[in-house]
């Protein structure tokens, strides 16, 4: 369903005209002619961007959803943006969207809206918007070559996936199966005199700190998270991979388990792959019956997991009899060491790492 916005009787004639001789003369529709259509906002489509599940939120903090027309998927500008890391904005005067620089704005937190449901709305076909990314006007096709124009709903401007991944760089596809989005891939090498090697280039052995402000992509992430653990790919099985915000700065939240049961949780530096918070549990409860191994042995145990650190960093050693455990803390620098140690044993059941708060 489609209604003009302007409600004057000679501008509705002078549109159908206009549409007329765009079905005869294969005309362009008038670039200042806003027209309300239907869409479908679509909160159960799951946008993932290099392989990370993303939600999105506009500047007042509430959640924004893609939303879908003619079969084509549209996603918000100014969230993307913020994806992009480039400041997003607004010239009522010359309705044009501007993204350009660094990004100087502090990213927008908020709350996904559980009533959200998959429903037809109104939004507005904007082809009188100018989009200009790094000072360039920018236009957008389909497919088939057909120039799409923005979308305006709920005070927000969208902009078709495939026009957000020529933005990023990335290829958009489209999941029916999950209802999912993907907008994925990275340059590659096309300028050589001979190409060898038949499968994908394997990760370095470390992962090297990222440009400011540009995140480390998840391979890499999970990469220096594995390393840490001493452990490999094939070794684990991944239970979590998010990237999202915290305290300013963008963070991975990566989860995953051994075969043996043991279960790992990080959080990354997104920008560098620093360890913030670590955790791991084998999921086993404390040994009962036997000798206990000890004090002593607790804080040796204990003081092996944290590198430079001595006795009187630690500032909790208590037996819990019932449990079968040790719980020790430690704390060194700028971080706290919380560990769970098998008081028969000296397995260390669960370890917990992040900085002093």
């Amino acid at each position: 369903m489609n209604r003009t916005v302007n409600g004057r009787g000679g501008l509705r004639r002078l549109g159908a005209l206009i549409c007329a001789g765009a079905l005869l003369g294969g005309l362009t529709l008038w670039a200042g002619a806003a027209e309300t259509v239907d869409v479908n906002l679509r909160p159960d489509v799951t946008i993932c961007i290099d392989g990370v599940e993303r939600e999105f939120y506009n500047a007042g903090g509430q959640a924004v959803y893609p939303i879908q027309r003619q079969g084509t998927t549209y996603l918000p500008v100014r969230a993307i943006g913020e994806l992009m890391g480039k400041n997003v904005d607004w010239n009522q005067n010359t309705l044009t969207v501007t993204l350009s620089g660094r990004r100087t704005a502090a990213p927008v937190k908020g709350t996904p809206n559980p009533d959200a449901r998959h429903e037809v709305v109104e939004a507005e076909l904007r082809p009188d918007f100018t989009v200009v990314v790094d000072g360039t006007v920018r236009t957008f096709a389909n497919e088939q070559g057909t120039t799409v124009y923005p979308l305006l709903y709920n005070g927000s401007t969208y902009l078709p996936v495939r026009a957000i991944g020529e933005l990023m760089g990335k290829r958009a596809s489209w999941d029916s199966r999950t209802r999912t989005v993907a907008l994925d891939g990275r340059n590659e090498v096309t300028d050589a005199d001979t190409f060898s090697g038949t499968g994908t280039k394997p990760p370095a052995a470390s992962p090297s700190p990222a440009s400011a402000g540009q995140a480390l992509t998840l391979d890499e992430a999970k990469l220096a998270a594995l390393n840490n653990a001493g452990l490999t790919t094939n070794q684990v099985t991944w239970t979590k991979h998010k990237l999202d915000w915290e305290n300013g700065r963008q963070v991975y939240e990566l989860e995953f388990c051994t075969s043996t049961g043991v279960a790992y949780s990080y959080e990354l530096d997104a920008a560098t792959g620093a360890v913030l918070e670590k955790d791991y549990d084998t999921g086993r409860s404390g040994t009962r019956g036997g000798t206990v191994i000890g004090d002593a042995r607790a804080r040796e145990i204990a003081l092996s997991q944290v590198p430079g650190a001595s006795d009187p960093h630690i500032i909790k050693v208590e037996l819990d009899r019932d449990d079968g455990e040790y719980e020790v803390e430690i704390r060194y620098q700028t971080r706290e060491y919380d560990l769970e140690i098998d008081a028969v044993t000296g397995a260390i059941l669960q370890y917990e790492e992040e900085p002093i708060r």
